[in-house]
This record gives C-alpha cells, structure tokens and sequence, in this order.
C-alpha cells in the first residue's frame, strides 16, 4: 500500500477567482471596512490601489492616453503572456459595444513604477475606472465577456 497525497493539482485553488471583477468592498478598501475576514495586508493593498481612501484618480498623464467620458478599461499586460491576448481582444470587444468606453492596455514591465504603485503582481490585471477615474472594479486573470460587462456597469 502507498500513501495517497491529498493535494489539488498546481494552481486549481486559484481558478476559482481567475478573472473575477472583485469590487472596492471585497477588498477591504472601503471607508467603513468591518469585516473580520479581511486580512490587513490585503488591505494595505487595497489602499494602494486609488480608492475611497487615499483618493487618488488615475488621469492620462498616468495612463499614458486619454480615458474614456463614461469609463476606461485599464488591462496591464506583459509580452509573453497568452492570455493577454485573448484578454486585449475582449476588452477591445466590449469598448466598441458600449459608447464612451476607452480600453488602454499599459505593458507592465514598461511602466514598471505605476504597476507596484497600483500592487499589480500577475499579468493580464483589468481596471475598471469610471468617469473621474476612480477605480471601481480589478480582475486578476483573463475575464468573461459578461463579467466585463456586469463590471462596466458599476462603473457608469
């Protein structure tokens, strides 16, 4: 008889968030944050991210070109990764159905500075900013077309 590991296969725990929009809340990046289950560096994180605490917006002069009127899909992206590709071609997709909607893809290793300002750690990430530039809602990993969408919605 042998011994029969009980681990899950690299990376399967992960799969369940992968490209899931988490919103400001979830982060523990709220002014009014009470629950217990968010950890502090995950909220240390979160403040660093440009929202209701520290109040910072993300403009062109950060982004690098001009945001959308309604709202602007931010996706950090890196030269070998495939699912940025996949992840360029949906967001592409959905600014183009919804008027006054920007898609700006940043290579994170070009704007080394703004990606650790922003704690981005894994390519491709997406940002949902709205009008003021605001960050609404971030995804880690490549999304679903209606998850952009139901994420868009926050944010106009």
């Amino acid at each position: 008889m042998g011994i029969v590991p009980h681990t899950r296969p690299p990376g399967q725990s992960r799969r369940r968030y992968q490209g899931r929009f988490s919103s400001r809340r979830e982060c523990g990046a709220y002014r009014g944050r009470s629950d217990h289950r968010t950890s502090r560096p995950a909220a240390r994180r979160a403040a660093q991210v440009g929202t209701e605490r520290d109040g910072r917006r993300l403009g062109a002069g950060d982004l690098g070109a001009a945001p959308g009127e309604r709202a602007t899909l931010v996706q950090f992206s890196s030269a070998f990764c495939r699912p940025c590709v996949a992840t360029r071609r949906i967001l592409a997709e959905v600014a183009a159905m919804v008027e006054g909607v920007a898609h700006i893809e940043i290579d994170a290793e070009e704007r080394l500075a703004l990606t650790r300002s922003l704690g981005i750690e894994q390519t491709p990430t997406v940002l949902v900013l709205d009008a003021a530039g605001r960050i609404v809602r971030r995804a880690v990993g490549m999304p679903r077309k209606a998850d952009v969408i139901a994420a868009l919605g926050a944010a106009v």
